[in-house]
């Protein structure tokens, strides 16, 4: 191909007409297995110390899985950050890696400064919406929520500028090109996390219930695709077979209704997180919503001379969890497929090698941030109706001559409807 005249040594190092064979530099992580595994699993083929490997570290994370829900939705909430910080880092660290020998000035500085306004954005809106109690009760939390957009926006614009004027002639185009990683990889990472944790704060079971669904099916597909694996899936994840996808779809199913029957009946489970002001602290307790309350279904007349039963009780939830268990199981895997994919471009087989035969922490949670959005989604538009506490607080935050307006067009309506009596 020709350049034309015009287009100078400057424009022509910047254009590569050779074939994509993806970007250099990626550190290949060294084997990460523990010496004690390594030596106890010697004699085994690769397959199966994959296996073994896999399976120790799963139950693992599933014992520590197990442990924070113990300790409660604050615990919960601090550890999805802390799992966000280090997805947020494994991504970067590896466009640092490609092309840190261009030394890039502020490019890390930038990229963590970013991901600070982000996390003030939106841990901002999260308490304002969820704790406005706590919020308007203390004077540098009310003064702070009242500017927290405009103090947000003051911050990303600090950073935008500090971009600006470290832009450097020789790369331009590199620099923009990293400014747009940073970013997809905070709308990705760091946008999905926020949702997670606004999931949690609807009951925790709306958290537990999504993120073990996704572990479920995980491991099911591995487990079928392991014994019974024949036919490939999809071109992006050679290992992953149509027969690991079935197994897993019909078992996360049945996981997720049995696991949804066992936590609905819990109030610790099932309650939105509130900040009681009384006792200064956050509280897991109410009276649990027609959601969580048992009823009885009439079964269709096929399944009714199948069974005997003329009815089946359930919680309403578990009819939702159908739901959550089919999304899991038939769109989460795209989640891994995408990350495969983003892999694959940049020839590398893991994120990191923080967790050994699982890869890094983004490694296990491709599929979780799909889901978190699916959920926060589901909610929206299914399951969230408007809170009367939180109308209050609104109310309550006005000034007294609006409190007053609303309270008189409040009480025409409601005489007019005839639930108050009119005046004489």
């Amino acid at each position: 191909q020709k350049l034309s005249e015009h287009q100078g040594a400057d424009t022509l190092k910047y254009i590569d007409f050779s074939p994509d064979t993806g970007p250099p530099g990626v550190p290949v992580p060294a084997d990460d297995t523990p010496e004690v595994l390594n030596k106890a699993l010697s004699g085994l083929s690769s397959r199966w110390k994959n296996w073994w490997v896999r399976g120790i570290l799963t139950l693992a994370m599933i014992s520590f899985f197990f442990f924070i829900i113990y300790l409660g939705p604050m615990v919960l909430m601090l550890i999805v950050l802390c799992v966000q910080i280090k997805c947020f880092q494994e991504i970067i660290h590896i466009g640092y890696s490609v092309y840190h020998s261009y030394h890039l000035p502020w490019f890390r500085t930038l990229s963590w400064y970013f991901l600070l306004c982000v996390n003030y954005f939106f841990y901002g809106e999260t308490v304002t919406d969820y704790f406005s109690n706590l919020v308007q009760r203390e004077e540098p939390l009310r003064i702070l929520s009242k500017y927290h957009r405009l103090i947000s926006f003051a911050m990303y614009l600090t950073g935008f500028c500090m971009f600006v004027l470290s832009l450097v002639k020789k790369h331009y185009r590199l620099q923009f090109y990293m400014f747009g990683w940073t970013h997809v990889t905070l709308l990705i990472v760091v946008t999905q996390s926020h949702l997670i944790i606004h999931n949690l704060f609807e009951g925790m079971i709306w958290f537990i219930v999504p993120i073990s669904c996704v572990i479920c099916n995980d491991i099911m597909a591995y487990m079928f695709g392991f014994f019974f694996g024949r036919t490939p899936l999809i071109k992006l994840s050679p290992k992953k077979t149509w027969e690991g996808f079935i197994g897993g779809f019909f078992s996360t199913v049945v996981f997720g209704i049995l696991l949804s029957y066992v936590m609905a009946g819990y109030s610790f489970f099932v309650c939105p997180v509130e900040f009681n002001s009384d006792r200064n602290s956050f509280e897991v307790d109410c009276e649990p919503s027609d959601l969580f309350q048992l009823q009885d279904y009439a079964l269709p007349a096929a399944l009714e001379s199948l069974t005997g039963w003329p009815t089946l009780r359930l919680y309403p939830f578990q009819i939702h969890s159908i739901s959550l268990s089919a999304f899991a199981s038939l769109m989460g895997p795209f989640g891994g497929f995408f990350a495969s994919g983003f892999k694959r471009a940049f020839k590398i087989k893991d994120f990191a090698n923080t967790i050994p035969g699982h890869g890094g922490i983004m490694d296990r949670f491709d599929c979780q941030y799909l889901m978190a959005t699916f959920v926060n989604v589901y909610i929206a538009s299914f399951i969230r109706g408007p809170n009367p506490a939180k109308v209050v607080q609104q109310l309550l935050a006005l000034r007294l001559d609006q409190q007053l307006h609303i309270f008189n067009s409040l009480k025409t309506h409601l005489t007019e409807r005839g639930l108050l009596e009119e005046e004489a």
